[in-house]
């Protein structure tokens, strides 16, 4: 792992997750644990709206804790109840916080490979619905990180399980003089929440 972001994620493991979220993520936690003792395959989709911000966030960060920790056969996916882009400041957040990103494509949509170790593939990010082709289309835990997507998706079709994970939205802050502490301050609470989860993993 990058050394950067060896520092970042020795400095998140010692941010404590409240007893309130503990109880939000002990479900995922619960559902994990019983594909890892089933020796199964483990599918986790993170969907918010516009899959731009948080689901991006929430799935590089878990995707860097599994590898981490260690845990096998899980493969991590991100969507949107529709297709926007993934917002440049996501990206520069994480390059911040120890990460090589790369963007391969300049279009509307733009394609990013991801990258938290020099030997391990990256994280292709780009924005699409959850139902895209590039996501699974069953036997997954749908991640709901916004209150729009977990109330507008009342269905997620595919998905064997739902757990809703909400995190604010830093878009909040866009174009004042806290947009950079903010991005910084959620991905660093999505950071520790994963880091969490997967440190439960037996």
């Amino acid at each position: 792992m990058f050394l950067d972001l060896k520092n970042t994620i020795a400095a998140i493991s010692k941010i404590s997750v409240s007893n309130e979220r503990t109880e939000v993520l002990k479900p995922l936690i619960d559902y994990i644990q019983n594909k890892v003792n089933s020796n199964e395959e483990i599918r986790l989709n993170f969907i918010c709206t516009h899959n731009s911000r948080r689901s991006h966030l929430s799935q590089i960060w878990a995707q860097t804790m599994a590898f981490k920790f260690g845990i096998q056969k899980v493969f991590f996916y991100s969507g949107g109840t529709e297709a926007t882009a993934m917002f440049p400041k996501v990206s520069e957040t994480l390059t911040n916080q120890g990460f090589e990103i790369q963007k391969l494509s300049e279009e509307q949509n733009p394609v990013y490979a991801v990258k938290f170790d020099a030997n391990q593939h990256p994280i292709i990010c780009f924005s699409k619905a959850y139902f895209d082709d590039f996501n699974p289309k069953s036997k997954f835990g749908a991640i709901m990180t916004c209150n729009n997507a977990d109330e507008g998706c009342p269905m997620v079709f595919g998905a064997e399980a739902r757990f809703p994970i909400k995190y604010d939205d830093p878009k909040a802050f866009d174009g004042t003089d806290l947009m950079n502490e903010k991005y910084a301050e959620r991905s660093l609470q999505i950071a520790s929440e994963m880091h969490y989860v997967f440190s439960q993993i037996k």
